[in-house]
């Protein structure tokens, strides 16, 4: 990547220059980092382990702990270390490799999302065809299409901003180096870049967001359909849990992405950021798994092997 401005690398502000919180604030956030790396990696460490969990929706929950561990990684390192240390450069290349990991496994994260209803819907609706449904190539085609989307939208945002030329400041108002923070800085035309932006984060959102709802809307259905009280209470339940965490995770993209770059408000994208980046990643192994009734059984299983090991 040829490097077109005078920029050769960027001062990312953090979260806050305060003094006195940057040793809670970096507690704060390693104890999050470690929960999120150790509870994605060992959701998918059970699921590789435990034959009962070789299923379509533990396939998808593996895929989509692997890409919060991912994301969460591309921006938590470079965030900790900026509470204990004055430096806060990053290079130009860096820069761009984190803003191409993060829109890449944000946007891989949306399609998921989507898949992950699209198996419910065919659970809850159609057990007896689930099976037929949700096999194996089409499990892997719906993942791969998730990592090729993500891929291919990121490739085109971090060409485009890359290719701007940052003459006004090197000061990045933000955590992390994101597409708004830095078309900020451009001097150069970026109403290419803002088309390009809003068009291509709309139709993930909509997208994605249209085959949740509507999922979700025929799973309500057979919901109430039910005779079992029981039934109905296990299947409402799982589906709050969901759609808490999509909620939380659209409403923050919908506030970043889809608003023009002059009604950015940096201190505000800065507070939101922080839940899709930091927080979703970590609530995800929970939300999901953790309060599985398989899961917990696999992961007692796991203890007693290393108990009898050590015995």
């Amino acid at each position: 990547m040829e490097n077109i401005s005078e920029v050769t690398d960027f001062i990312l502000v953090g979260l806050t220059d305060a003094r006195e919180l940057q040793l809670p604030l970096f507690i704060i956030f390693t104890v999050i980092y470690c929960i999120t790396v150790t509870g994605n990696l060992g959701m998918i460490v059970l699921i590789v382990l435990d034959s009962r969990l070789h299923t379509p929706m533990y396939f998808f929950l593996s895929n989509l702990s692997l890409v919060d561990c991912v994301y969460a990684s591309t921006i938590s390192p470079k965030v900790i270390a900026g509470f204990l240390t004055a430096n806060k450069s990053i290079s130009y290349n860096a820069c761009a490799a984190q803003m191409f990991f993060f829109a890449s496994f944000a946007t891989i994260e949306c399609f998921l999302l989507a898949s992950m209803a699209f198996d419910r819907h065919a659970a809850v609706c159609k057990p007896l065809h689930y099976s037929t449904t949700m096999t194996n190539t089409v499990c892997v085609l719906l993942v791969t299409s998730s990592y090729v989307c993500g891929l291919l939208q990121s490739s085109v945002h971090v060409a485009l901003t890359f290719h701007l030329s940052f003459c006004r400041s090197n000061i990045v108002h933000h955590f992390f180096c994101d597409i708004p923070a830095l078309l900020a800085l451009s001097c150069s035309d970026i109403h290419l870049n803002e088309i390009v932006l809003f068009a291509l984060a709309a139709f993930n959102i909509f997208f994605t967001l249209l085959v949740i709802l509507n999922s979700y809307l025929f799973i309500f259905i057979a919901i109430l359909r039910m005779r079992s009280a029981e039934g109905r209470k296990k299947a409402f339940s799982t589906c709050v849990s969901h759609l808490t965490t999509v909620s939380i995770f659209y409403g923050t993209i919908i506030f970043m992405y889809l608003q023009p770059n002059s009604s950015h408000s940096m201190d505000t994208d800065k507070m939101s950021s922080v839940f899709y980046t930091m927080v979703i990643p970590m609530l995800n192994p929970l939300v999901y798994s953790l309060r599985n009734k398989e899961v917990k059984s696999a992961f007692k299983k796991v203890l007693e092997k290393v108990k009898s090991s050590w015995a």
